[in-house]
């Protein structure tokens, strides 16, 4: 069975920053590409980051232009484990966060990132 459980939001004022991890299990996560979606309150689910199955490669993720020059993926594949760190956060970043795989609509546990002064 799948699983994805990303941890470390919290709350941070506006130009910090934070780092997101993503365990997961259930699935060959080396082989898998992976991505970062996040929900912000009263809103539809919104891709953040895409990034391939070689962990030697963070140079090939993609970003949504919101966060393009702020956020980075990478990933460890013997620790199963997706990255993402976020600087220069803005008010607009608040939202829960998820990993997933980009073949499957399922998302794992989220992980609230809340952005104010």
């Amino acid at each position: 069975e799948v699983s994805l459980v990303a941890s470390g939001g919290g709350l941070v004022q506006p130009g910090g920053s934070l780092r997101l991890s993503c365990v997961a299990s259930g699935f060959t996560f080396s082989r898998a590409t992976m991505r970062w979606v996040r929900q912000a309150p009263g809103k539809g689910l919104e891709w953040v980051s895409t990034i391939g199955s070689d962990d030697s490669d963070s140079s090939s993720a993609t970003y949504a232009d919101s966060v393009k020059g702020r956020f980075a993926t990478s990933r460890d594949n013997a620790k199963k484990t997706l990255y993402l760190q976020m600087h220069s956060l803005k008010p607009e970043d608040t939202a829960v966060y998820y990993c997933a795989l980009v073949t499957s609509a399922t998302l794992g546990q989220g992980t609230q990132v809340t952005v104010s002064s």
